[in-house]
């Protein structure tokens, strides 16, 4: 076993995580930076084919304040306005400081300006890209070159997290494994920033790297900081469904859509986007909470594709300019057997982000003391639906923050480790491991099944479409699924042993699984990417958030009042 000291650890090294050690070390502070993956290639970030939300005002007139408005619309009512509001107001710095470290921002070539295109949901042209299909992986190159050059961040790959470890109700540290060999590493920090992503792997059809598995919230849970919001995941409307895609990225049509205005048809290759109360015209202006909602009813109404989805189409778009967009694109289409000169193709909702998370105050930091979120681990500033780009203007912003806020807070304390606090950590490690070195030679693992199962049940019963029954029943499951956990069949082996990895992402899992559908059991209303079949009306009782935590062993749940703000005070005291 490995013993290791920082200042400040950071969980997850996307966009947020990367964002975040460096901020903290830019304060003076010793940084241990951990992925279970590599540094900078796993995640949500070097995924991201599309845009950032950012009012630059290069294209439209535009301020942070007219941003603010759109995400709060898109939040539905119940974004907490503080953290919306820093997102907006601090989104510029961050795109002006990744144009000075030469991530590339397309420019406009009448006037040398960053390029921005108008999304989904935005009221002004705002969003920035890097070549429209490369922009997370430029800003994941971008970031891990700046952090390998940053004095005071010690880099760690492959590093799977158990537990953070805990002394007087403070987070002092963490329990992980090196995942190549099962070597535990033991980790004192004066305080630790979780920037793991999201739990969209959670739903049997996603848009998630193999990391989405809802690590950060499960480690805030177990640690006993509270999570708000849990009950929106966001389904990204037009994820590819037909026909069969190899290589590329399933949500890759949304640049294509608004930039090239992709009409969206149903089965009888009519438009019908006006049906549901938005005026669509081809140019993809509809939010994603009611794209999605769409496409599913009128596939309840028997109007939808043959595989169950609908359809976008560019043959209205000559192919020059399909070319002139995306040229070496529109080649690996054609070599999966599509041309868009000449097919639609088939598109449907896919799980793709998370509203909810870790609750944070305007410091991002959690309700236990020496704990931090950024990136899609924070909850709250997206409200009920997420407006489109603002995922890495959040990620760069709240990474910044978190980091700068940590290492302030920490400078001149002392560690506060014991042997004592990463004791039950340790001792399930031992245990696990102990079950699967007594798992008899050619047993088969349930661990994955299990994962197939819970990924099933929850797209059927907790996703687009909800109602008190599915929900139930589903809660019940998960409740299940969870008391067997301790008795599943695991395989032999210590060193190099997938499926003890498999064991705990399947208990924090579990966790989150169960987190999202107590939560939307309890929302008794239709908002934004929560629909509920048997309340199909928006509640003004419900403009409120949910909070869950775990208390003895199980989760409890409770509503909070809103966070509001006033816009021109918020700035003063952001310039104080």
């Amino acid at each position: 076993m490995t013993h290791l000291e920082t200042d400040v650890l950071v969980i997850g090294a996307g966009a947020a995580g990367m964002y975040a050690a460096m901020a903290a070390a830019g304060e003076g502070a010793d940084v241990l930076l951990l992925d279970k993956s590599l540094i900078g290639r796993g995640g949500a970030t070097i995924m991201a084919q599309m845009t950032v939300a950012v009012a630059l005002g290069e294209q439209d007139e535009d301020d942070w304040r007219r941003h603010l408005d759109d995400t709060l619309k898109a939040g539905r009512g119940i974004c907490n306005e503080e953290l919306s509001a820093i997102l907006c107001h601090d989104a510029p710095a961050r795109i002006r400081e990744m144009d000075g470290w030469k991530v590339g921002w397309a420019r406009d070539p009448g006037n040398d300006r960053i390029a921005c295109v108008k999304a989904p949901g935005h009221s002004a042209k705002r969003c920035v890209y890097v070549d429209f299909l490369d922009t997370g992986p430029a800003i994941a190159q971008t970031l891990r070159t700046r952090v390998g050059r940053t004095r005071g961040v010690t880099r760690l790959s492959g590093m799977s997290v158990r537990d953070l470890t805990s002394d007087g109700g403070r987070v002092v540290g963490a329990v992980a494994v090196n995942v190549e060999d099962g070597r535990v590493v033991t980790v004192a920090a004066k305080a630790v920033i979780l920037a793991a992503g999201g739990l969209t792997k959670l739903f049997q059809r996603n848009s998630a790297s193999t990391n989405m598995g809802g690590d950060a919230y499960a480690l805030a849970l177990r640690a006993g900081a509270d999570l708000v919001d849990m009950e929106f995941p966001q389904f990204f409307p037009i994820g590819h469904l037909a026909p069969r895609l190899v290589g590329m990225d399933p949500i890759m049509w949304d640049p294509f859509r608004y930039k090239l205005g992709g009409r969206l048809l149903n089965g009888r290759m009519e438009e019908f986007m006006h049906t549901y109360g938005e005026v669509d015209d081809g140019t993809y202006n509809a939010p994603r909470d009611i794209t999605s909602y769409a496409i599913v009813k009128e596939n309840e109404a028997g109007r939808g594709s043959p595989a169950g989805g609908a359809y976008l189409s560019f043959t209205h778009v000559p192919e020059e300019e399909l070319r002139a967009a995306f040229g070496p694109t529109i080649d690996l289409l054609l070599k999966n057997g599509i041309d868009l000169t000449r097919d639609a193709v088939e598109v449907a909702p896919i799980a793709h982000f998370h509203m909810g998370g870790v609750r944070v105050d305007g410091r991002l930091r959690a309700s236990v003391p020496g704990l931090y979120a950024a990136g899609e681990a924070v909850g709250g500033a997206n409200g009920a639906n997420r407006l489109s780009g603002n995922a890495l203007s959040e990620a760069m912003v709240f990474g910044e923050r978190a980091g700068r806020t940590a290492a302030q807070d920490v400078a001149g304390t002392a560690q506060g480790w014991t042997e004592a606090a990463a004791a039950p950590a340790l001792a399930l490690l031992d245990q696990v491991r102990a079950r699967a070195q007594a798992t008899p030679e050619g047993a088969v693992a349930e661990t994955t099944r299990t994962w197939r199962d819970l990924q099933a049940l929850m797209w059927d019963k907790v996703g687009l479409m909800r109602t008190e029954d599915g929900l139930t029943e589903a809660l019940g499951e998960i409740r299940a699924m969870s008391a067997a956990l301790p008795d599943l069949t695991l395989a032999r082996g210590a060193r190099f042993n997938s499926v003890v990895e498999e064991w705990f992402e399947l208990r924090g899992a579990l966790q989150c699984a169960e987190a999202v559908t107590l939560s939307a059991l309890n929302r008794r209303e239709s908002r934004g990417a929560h629909q509920r079949l048997d309340y199909v009306q928006t509640d003004p009782s419900f403009e409120r958030n949910q909070v869950v935590r775990l208390r003895d062993g199980r989760l409890e749940s409770e509503w909070v009042a809103l966070t509001r703000i006033d816009p021109a005070r918020f700035e003063e005291e952001e310039a104080a």
